[in-house]
C-alpha cells in the first residue's frame, strides 16, 4: 500500500474515532438540555392529541440504548377544566433516536409502561366512552385515510395512506377504570401485552393478557391495514380470545364504521352456552353450566346482528348443522335459526336454556326475561332421558317471562308421539303446561320406558295426556296439576295379570296384594282409559278392559300427594247372555294401597252356576 493511501486511511479512521467521540460526549449535554420533560412532553401530545404532564425529571441512559424513563406520566384532554386524567402511568420508558437528539429532535422508536391506567367514562345506557382526542398525529392520520377511504370505499388507494413511522408499545400490570357520578370501577386489570406497527400504512399486531369480570382473557390481532380499520374502511382481520368460559377466533374482513360489519370464518367453543352469556352479561342465565359447545360457521353481519350460514355445531358431543342468526342489538340477547343433528341428547339440549329437568327445587324462569331463544331442531335419532326416538322434529322458544320447548313429531314407541313442556309467568304466578299425545304405539314399549310395565297393555294404541297448572317447582306442578289422561288400545294383552290366580284368590276372601297375582298375562280385545285430574287428583271416568268373554272395569280417585289408591271396580260377563262359564267369573272388589303396593279387597266373591242336571236321572 502507497504510503500516502496508508496515511489518509489511518486520518480517515482518526476522524470517525473523533467523530464517535464527540457523539458520545455530546449526548449527555444534548440529554441534560434539549431532551427534557417539556419536549418528552411535547412529543407524546403531538402523537396522543392530550395534555401531558410528567412528574419529576426524566432518568436518562446512554449506553447501551439511548432511552429515557419518565414518571407519572399523566394525560388529560384538552377542554378538562378538572384536569381528570384519561391516561396515567406510574413508569415510561421510551427509545430515542441518538442522531436525532443531536439534531435537537424528540423520535421515539419504542415505548415501554408501567402500571398503565386508561380511564372510560359511564354513558347513561351504562355503555362507556373512549376519551376524546383533541387532534395528535394518530387522529390526523386517521382523518386522512378516513379521507381516502371516502372517495373510494370498494378500493381506496392505498399509497395515499400516511406513512408515518410508529413502532413499539409495551404495557405491563394495567387496568381500565370506568368512571361515573357514583365512583370509579376496575373493568379490567392486570393487562400485559404488546403493540407492533412499524408504520401506520404498514401491517400491525398486538397481544395482550388481562383479567375481565373475574377470567384471565388472552387477545390476539393482526391486520395487514389496521389505518384502514381505525378510518372506517374495510380490512383483513385475524383475532382470536382466549378465557376459561370461552375460545373464540376470526378471520377475514372487517369494518368497524357504524355498528361494524363481518364477513369471514368464525370459531367458538365453550364449556356452556349458559356460562359464555353469564361471563358476558353477568346475571343473564342462573344456575350451573351444563354441557360443553362449539360453533364453527361463516359470519356475516355487524355487532348488532351477527348470521352465521353452514354452522356446524357440537353441542355435549352431538354434532348438527345449520344456520343461526345471533342479535345483540336489543336488551337482552337473541338466538334464532334451524339446527339439524345426527343424534342429540334433548334432556341436555332444553336444560341448556330452559328449566327441563326436575333437579331442582325450585323452577327459576327469571333467565326468560334475559334472553330470547328461537330454534327449530330436527335430529335423524334422539334420547329422552330414556326413550329413543327417530325422524325428530322440535322447537325451543323462550321469551318474555315463557320458556317452551316442543316436539311437534317423532317417532317413538313404534308410532308417532308429540309433546310439549312450558313455563309462563304470569301475574298469579309461573303456570306450569305439560303435553303428550303418542298415537298408534307399542303399549309395551311406552309401558316400559315410563316405568309402568306392569298391567300396561301390550298392544297397538293412542296415549293422550294433558296437565296444566302452577309451575313453581316440579312438584307443586303435579300436587296441583288440573287436566286429563286418556289412553286406547286394541287387541293385545295386559302383562301382570293372571285372571284365574285373581279369582282364586278373591274365593279365599280377605285383602291380597296385587303382586301375588301378578304372574300372568290377560289377553284383551281392547283397553279404554278416560280420567280427570283436578289439583293433582285423578278421577277414572272410564276405565274397562275387554276379554273375549268378559268387562274388567275400575272407578275412583288416584291422588298425586301419597301416592295413595281409593278405587273400586268388578269382573263381569261382557255379554249379559253369556254363557255359565262366563257368569262364574262375576266379582266385584276394591283396590287399596299405594301405586307401588296396591291391595285387593272382595267385595263380592266369584259365583260359580251349580252344576246341571243330567237327563235320566
Amino acid at each position: 500500500m502507497p504510503s500516502s493511501l496508508f496515511r489518509r486511511s489511518i486520518w480517515a479512521i482518526a476522524g470517525i474515532a473523533v467523530l464517535v467521540a464527540v457523539v458520545i460526549a455530546a449526548l449527555p449535554f444534548i440529554a441534560s438540555t434539549q431532551i427534557v420533560k417539556d419536549r418528552i412532553a411535547f412529543e407524546l401530545s403531538a402523537w396522543s392529541g392530550f395534555r401531558v404532564s410528567i412528574e419529576g425529571t426524566p432518568d436518562i441512559e446512554i449506553w447501551p440504548d439511548f432511552r429515557a424513563t419518565l414518571t407519572d406520566v399523566t394525560l388529560t384532554e384538552w377542554n378538562d377544566s378538572g384536569n381528570s386524567p384519561v391516561f396515567e402511568a406510574e413508569r415510561v420508558e421510551v427509545e430515542l433516536s441518538s442522531w436525532s437528539a443531536l439534531l435537537g429532535n424528540i423520535d421515539f422508536s419504542d415505548a415501554h409502561f408501567e402500571r398503565p391506567t386508561l380511564y372510560l367514562k359511564r354513558r347513561p345506557d351504562g355503555g362507556y366512552e373512549w376519551p376524546h382526542s383533541q387532534g395528535g398525529r394518530i387522529i390526523r392520520s386517521i382523518e386522512r385515510a378516513r379521507a381516502t377511504v371516502a372517495s373510494d370505499p370498494a378500493q381506496p388507494d392505498l399509497g395515499k395512506l400516511p406513512s408515518d413511522e410508529f413502532g413499539v408499545i409495551e404495557f405491563v400490570d394495567g387496568r381500565v377504570i370506568g368512571v361515573s357520578d357514583e365512583g370509579r370501577d376496575e373493568l379490567a386489570g392486570d393487562i400485559t401485552g404488546k403493540v407492533s406497527w412499524g408504520a401506520l400504512n404498514k401491517s400491525g399486531s398486538m397481544s395482550a393478557t388481562g383479567v375481565w369480570r373475574g377470567e384471565q382473557v388472552a387477545i390476539d390481532l393482526s391486520s395487514p391495514r389496521p389505518l384502514l380499520l381505525f378510518a372506517g374502511g374495510e380490512a383483513p382481520l385475524v383475532a382470536s380470545l382466549k378465557a376459561a368460559p370461552v375460545e373464540a377466533s376470526f378471520d377475514g374482513v372487517a369494518n368497524f364504521a357504524g355498528e361494524g360489519h363481518f364477513d369471514g370464518q368464525a370459531k367458538i367453543a365453550a364449556p356452556s352456552l349458559r356460562r359464555v352469556l353469564e361471563w358476558s352479561r353477568p346475571g343473564i342465565l342462573p344456575e350451573s353450566p351444563v354441557g360443553p359447545i362449539a360453533v364453527a360457521a361463516k359470519v356475516s353481519g355487524n355487532l348488532a346482528r351477527l348470521k352465521l350460514d353452514g354452522a356446524q355445531v357440537t353441542l355435549n358431543g352431538s354434532p348438527g348443522t345449520g344456520v343461526l342468526d345471533l342479535s345483540l342489538a336489543g336488551s337482552v340477547p337473541s338466538i334464532a335459526g334451524t339446527l339439524a343433528f345426527d343424534t342429540l341428547d334433548l334432556i341436555t339440549f332444553a336444560s341448556a336454556f330452559a328449566p327441563m329437568t326436575s333437579g331442582a327445587p325450585e323452577i327459576d324462569t327469571s333467565f326468560a326475561d334475559r334472553i330470547n331463544l328461537d330454534l327449530r331442531l330436527s335430529a335423524a335419532k334422539a334420547t329422552a332421558g330414556s326413550i329413543a326416538l327417530a325422524e325428530l322434529a322440535a322447537t325451543v322458544q323462550v321469551k318474555g317471562g315463557l320458556a317452551a320447548f316442543d316436539i311437534s313429531d317423532a317417532e317413538a314407541f313404534g308410532g308417532n308421539v308429540q309433546a310439549g313442556i312450558r313455563f309462563d309467568r304470569q301475574a298469579n304466578g309461573t303456570q306450569g303446561e305439560l303435553r303428550l299425545l303418542a298415537s298408534d304405539i307399542d303399549g309395551g314399549a311406552f309401558g316400559a320406558a315410563a316405568g309402568m310395565s306392569r298391567l300396561m297393555p301390550i298392544g297397538r294404541g293412542t296415549v293422550s295426556v294433558i296437565l296444566k297448572g302452577p309451575g313453581p317447582s316440579w312438584e307443586r306442578l303435579l300436587q296441583n296439576a288440573n287436566g286429563s289422561v286418556a289412553a286406547t288400545f286394541g287387541v293385545g294383552a295386559i302383562a301382570g295379570l293372571d285372571l284365574q290366580a285373581f279369582l282364586k284368590r278373591a274365593s279365599e276372601r280377605g285383602f291380597f296384594s296385587l303382586d301375588e297375582v301378578a304372574g300372568g298375562t290377560l289377553p284383551v280385545d281392547g283397553v279404554e282409559l278416560k280420567a280427570t285430574i283436578s289439583n293433582g287428583v285423578a278421577r277414572l271416568d272410564k276405565a274397562e278392559a275387554r276379554t273375549p268373554t268378559n268387562r274388567i272395569w275400575l272407578t275412583g280417585i288416584v291422588p298425586y300427594v301419597g301416592r295413595g289408591l281409593a278405587l273400586s271396580g268388578a269382573i263381569e260377563p261382557k255379554d249379559p247372555a253369556a254363557t255359565p262359564a262366563a257368569l262364574a267369573l262375576r266379582i266385584a272388589f276394591f283396590v287399596g294401597g299405594s301405586w307401588s303396593a296396591p291391595f285387593i279387597s272382595p267385595l263380592l266373591a266369584p259365583v260359580f252356576p251349580a252344576p246341571a242336571k243330567t237327563t235320566g236321572d
